[in-house]
């Protein structure tokens, strides 16, 4: 005698491990994911950690930016002083006042406010002090 299965075909799975839902009554709720909402997570989660990576790296470019500006300014009056007129030897560590008078720079120990009233025919470029390597730090302009 030949058996016959009763349980119909179609309501059957080869492979029922493979479907993308429970087949039985037992069974977990497999649900799928929403892909569209992964992505967009995903995308919120990236834009945002790139964006704190850009402007960690702004602030660095603008820090060194400010370095080579304040080293440009270090050059350019460390040029004019050593242009001045020096009646002594400046002292690593000192400070001194830069002047210009009639298109010549000075080099003073009196500093502006030391004056009294300034002479006329001087006019204040600023404060320096010079460091260990012969450049001098503008403290004031």
């Amino acid at each position: 005698m030949e058996f016959i299965n009763p349980i119909d075909k179609d309501k059957v799975a080869e492979n029922p491990g493979l479907l993308p839902y429970p087949h039985h009554v037992g069974g977990i709720v497999i649900k799928p994911e929403d892909n569209g909402k992964i992505k967009s997570r995903a995308l919120t989660a990236m834009r945002e950690q790139t964006s704190i990576q850009m402007n960690q790296i702004q602030k660095q470019v603008e820090l060194l930016a400010q370095q080579a500006n304040d080293l440009r300014e270090r050059i350019e009056m460390s040029e004019k002083i050593y242009m001045a007129d020096l009646s002594f030897e400046p002292l690593i560590g000192h400070t001194y006042h830069l002047y210009i008078k009639e298109g010549n720079y000075k080099l003073l120990l009196i500093g502006p406010e030391d004056w009294g009233k300034l002479p006329k025919t001087l006019e204040y470029v600023g404060t320096v002090k010079m460091l260990g390597d012969h450049t001098w730090e503008v403290l004031s302009k």
